[in-house]
């Protein structure tokens, strides 16, 4: 039979079909053989695990609240995150629904959420609410697959309760993870956004505690067959930082006190915070073997370059602070009250001005220092030496290694403005550094682009337009050599005005194993899972890993885009 070129325009006029193929419409393809031109596979087995991001997954009410000066009461199933009408409504009662106690975690004493169960669990999370990307994410993913014809156990989501810290969410929460895995027979295409990753890196850490370490490759040779990172925040957020000093509302009709006071009471938002490359914790396994599980506190322990490289290797300090000389008795309710009043004590002496980088916030140094200031720090400190320094499992603020799973996508937007940085004054507002710019809008590009580490000696690159082309266009550079901890650039020219996919894809790797790192232009943390040209990729490159054909793992763009 002629071959016949696939053109990227061809899948463009019919989006549907390929969004779905690109994570789970495999699912409905008969037995084929390997990429590697090993044994059949049957994709038919295959399965489609979407694991959210930060509050990305719907939370129902769990108790009877009465809300006196509100129309709306709350009762058992009852939509809490996300019900704008019973916001704005009755604003303290779903407070009390939404808060945890920020020292134990637990629920408020007259009412209490927990995650709601299903794919409806993270499609939409409030319909009609005008701010969109804030409620929807999932939607247009699950729309997809549904027209295509996906069964529906093919796609399988895993909400959780995103307020809780990382040991909290093996107790309630990913317990059910491995029978969602086996749900189907066969491995799984795991697709995770955001803090999703994390969520998915701690329970990979949980497994290989939990079973010998001979099985663990095993086990996940058997239950995963790609890893897909979506806008993982590697080296955390620095967004973390403002919403935990000053408040981020992401778009809720709530003040940004109100915000910050959410922000801090749950367990999980310490977990996005950035963190320094060159610091490590101390090995938990020796620990675990030895000591017996739980009650360890992870001592951090950096190499030389933390104190040889300017700001833990991020762009800046994370952080300066403008302090009164003269410390006040009084207590404010936020660092930004705190600066706004600093103006008053000038007359005693200038305001002394703290910095403080990646590893200074994520050892708690940050938070010890302004703790006379700012009250909300001490519930922040008593989280961080708890949850995470003291976690059973690992100390999730700390850089993680490539898992050891056969295919592993990591996918990212880049060139969009990013804060990196934030500096608190009487006449400053807070804003990010402007000369570094680039990250996906809510993650900076040195946290996401920490898995180009994971790449091996060799790496090829190509960069193609988004936009629908022939093929003709693409830019190639083959076993590029690369250094960890060096870092990687492409070297390739860039029109003006159009937005470019670029790939660097390991040359050599170990044997089964494939490593991808993709960069999209201009793609939003938050809709990135939306946008039709990643959708459209992942179709082609699955479309390679299951053809009866396929030899090698890697093949030029402009190749993958022959089929019969």
């Amino acid at each position: 039979m002629p071959r016949r070129r696939l053109r990227r325009g061809d899948l463009a006029c019919s989006v549907a079909v390929a969004v779905a193929v690109a994570a789970v419409a495999v699912a409905a393809v008969g037995a084929v053989g390997g990429g590697d031109g090993g044994a059949d596979f049957d994709y038919r087995k295959l399965s489609g695990i979407i694991i959210p991001g930060f509050a990305s997954t719907q939370l129902r009410a769990w108790s009877v609240l009465d809300c006196p000066y509100s129309p709306f009461d709350f009762n058992p199933l009852d939509s809490v995150w996300l019900d704008t009408a019973k916001l704005l409504s009755a604003v303290n009662c779903w407070l009390k629904c939404m808060l945890l106690d920020p020292y134990n975690q637990t629920d408020h004493p007259e009412c209490k959420s927990r995650p709601d169960s299903g794919l409806s669990a993270i499609t939409e999370l409030d319909p009609g609410y005008i701010t969109g990307p804030l409620s929807s994410v999932w939607k247009e993913w699950v729309k997809w697959c549904v027209e295509f014809g996906i069964e529906a156990n093919a796609i399988i989501a895993v909400p959780y309760d995103w307020r809780l810290p990382p040991s909290m969410l093996e107790e309630r929460d990913l317990l059910t993870f491995e029978t969602a895995l086996k749900l189907r027979g066969g491995p799984s295409l795991v697709f995770a956004h955001s803090m999703g990753n994390n969520v998915f890196r701690y329970f990979l850490e949980w497994l290989k505690l939990e079973i010998a370490p001979k099985h663990y490759i095993r086990w996940l040779d058997e239950h995963i067959h790609a890893y897909f990172a979506v806008g993982a925040p590697l080296l955390g957020s620095t967004e973390a930082v403002k919403a935990a000093l000053s408040g981020a509302t992401f778009g809720l009709p709530v003040s940004e006190g109100t915000a910050r006071l959410m922000f801090n009471a749950f367990g999980s938002s310490l977990w996005l915070m950035p963190f320094s490359e060159y610091c490590k914790a101390d090995n938990i396994y020796w620990k675990h073997f030895f000591e017996g599980k739980g009650g360890c506190h992870h001592r951090q322990q950096c190499d030389e370059m933390e104190y040889k490289s300017e700001y833990s290797g991020w762009p800046t300090n994370l952080v300066s602070i403008e302090v009164p000389t003269v410390r006040d008795t009084e207590a404010y309710p936020s660092i930004m009250d705190t600066t706004e009043n600093i103006t008053s004590s000038m007359e005693c002496g200038k305001p002394t001005l703290l910095s403080f980088s990646a590893r200074e916030v994520s050892d708690g140094t940050l938070f010890k220092t302004i703790k006379d200031w700012d009250p909300q720090s001490i519930g922040l400190i008593h989280q961080l030496e708890k949850y995470y320094q003291g976690d059973p499992v690992l100390n999730p603020l700390t850089p993680w290694e490539r898992p050891p799973i056969k295919n592993v996508f990591c996918i990212y937007g880049l060139d969009s403005k990013t804060e990196v940085g934030y500096y608190f004054a009487p006449s400053n507002s807070v804003t990010g550094k402007p000369n570094n710019s680039s990250g996906d809008g809510t993650v900076s590009y040195n946290s996401l682009s920490w898995c180009k580490n994971w790449l091996g000696p060799k790496v090829n690159i190509t960069r193609a337009p988004q936009a629908e082309h022939d093929g003709s266009d693409l830019q190639t550079k083959m076993n590029v050599d690369h250094h960890v901890g060096q870092g990687i650039l492409p070297n390739m020219t860039r029109t003006p005005h159009v937005k470019y996919i670029t790939y660097f894809e390991d040359a050599e790797s170990i044997l089964g194993w494939r490593t991808a790192v993709w960069e999209l232009d201009k793609a939003n943390h938050r809709n990135i899972v939306r946008m039709p040209v990643l959708m459209r990729e992942l179709w082609l490159e699955m479309w390679h890993d299951m053809h009866p054909d396929a030899k090698s793992k890697f093949v030029t763009k402009d190749k993958l885009m022959d089929t019969d």
